[in-house]
């Protein structure tokens, strides 16, 4: 087993959604560094682009910024043309398209009593097409690409795919119950999809991330005037037995560890990389 490297990695082309992300773009540097051609895909266009060439002039890697709606078949159809017309066969897929929002987010963590909570702060208040919204983006988000872009691994008999799930998927969160729900479904259908592609040589796998500070997330974590932790953000520090956020390199390892032949045994597994939380029990 000695000698063991990513190096089968190099030259080999993936495509990520939800490329220009805060995690997103800290995993494009990562395939990047491996010596991955890479396609940043994005509903922001310029924001891709952008990252492309940053990464690109400090890699010296082949890296593009790609256009794609997950919702869209369209949309990643032509994005898949794009890649391969440029970058050849897509090899590997990272489904990293999703997020959270504020209108599928209660106020209030708990109905306390029949009369006590006002109805707008509680699931009850919920805007629907806000919850439909969150729900689908991370869940039809990652099995639309996944069609779209993943088919012809299935006729190249090689390929992987990874998905990103979340902590959220194994304890739903208070306040955030479509994010919860899309990540849980994802974790289902990483080890539904292993199983289908087994048999052509395809692996499909999922990261479970702890708590990192994303864009989507941040409003609920620290305070958007003064940059403190919240309430929810110092409990979830005492839930995290590392005592910290994760930093998006934090992610690298494992996920090149997914994303090579040293894990060529290795499919239908959602992995945590979480500081410890999904450990402790809080005593």
């Amino acid at each position: 087993m000695a000698g063991l490297s990513f190096d089968d990695l190099k030259n080999r082309t993936c495509a990520i959604t939800g490329g220009a992300g805060i995690l997103g773009a800290a995993i494009v540097h990562g395939l990047a560094a491996a010596g991955m051609k890479v396609a940043v895909l994005d509903i922001a266009l310029d924001a891709a682009q952008k990252l492309a060439a940053e990464v690109g002039a400090a890699t010296g890697a082949t890296v593009i910024g790609v256009k794609a709606d997950v919702l869209s078949r369209e949309s990643l159809k032509a994005a898949c043309d794009e890649i391969t017309r440029k970058l050849g066969p897509i090899d590997i897929l990272i489904n990293g398209a999703g997020g959270n929002s504020p209108k599928a987010t209660t106020k209030d963590e708990f109905i306390t009593s029949a009369n006590s909570n006002d109805p707008s702060a509680t699931f009850f208040g919920l805007d629907i097409e806000g919850f439909r919204r969150v729900f689908d983006l991370n869940f039809i988000g990652t099995i639309l690409p996944t069609m779209v872009l993943a088919d012809h691994m299935v006729k190249n008999g090689k390929g992987v795919i990874l998905n990103i799930s979340s902590m959220n998927s194994f304890r739903p969160l208070t306040k955030i119950p479509a994010y919860s729900a899309g990540k849980a479904a994802i974790n289902n259908f990483t080890e539904w999809l292993a199983v289908h592609l087994a048999k052509v040589n395809v692996r499909v796998n999922a990261i479970a991330p702890g708590f990192f500070l994303t864009n989507q997330n941040r409003f609920l974590r620290t305070d958007e005037k003064t940059g403190a932790l919240t309430p929810r953000g110092e409990k979830i520090i005492a839930g995290t037995p590392m005592g910290r956020f994760g930093e998006p390199e934090d992610l690298m390892g494992t996920i090149l560890y997914l994303l090579s032949d040293v894990s060529g045994f290795v499919t239908g597994v959602v992995i945590p990389v979480d500081g410890g939380f999904n450990a402790y029990s809080g005593v």
